[in-house]
């Protein structure tokens, strides 16, 4: 783990550490099994950010003025967020086009995340594609 993203994650309350390493454990398993290549990991607006060569950057964080929830960030600029609320509108809470809201009090919805990141990871191969291809 890179050594400033291991500092933050160090920094978090134990309850979202242990959500955010769950989720970073989730791209670094997709990027080996799609063989996507280097996961880059580093740390953007002081948050752990992670991008591929065949997607779109990801973020995600804690942040101490919303303490019951963590947040997994998109770029707001690609379909990413539209096409996840038109999928999972009903499961999941989104922040405008650019979050996905997550409950602390309530375990990963894991096969609907494992799906967003698997669409971020690979979003330059589907973004011309209706719904991303989901």
């Amino acid at each position: 783990m890179n050594k400033l993203v291991k500092d933050r994650f160090d920094e978090f309350p134990e309850n979202a550490r242990i959500r955010l390493e769950a989720l970073r454990g989730l791209v670094f398993d997709i990027a080996s099994e799609l063989d996507l290549g280097e996961v880059e990991e580093s740390l953007k607006w002081g948050e752990p950010s992670y991008r591929v060569k065949s997607g779109s950057p990801l973020r995600f964080d804690w942040k101490p003025n919303s303490p019951d929830h963590y947040y997994l960030f998109f770029h707001c600029q690609t379909k990413l967020v539209d096409t996840f609320r038109e999928l999972y509108g009903e499961e999941l809470e989104f922040q405008g086009n650019r979050a996905i809201i997550l409950p602390l009090s309530k375990p990963l919805p894991e096969a609907i995340i494992k799906q967003c990141l698997e669409l971020a990871l690979t979003y330059q191969q589907r973004k011309h594609l209706p719904l991303l291809g989901a």
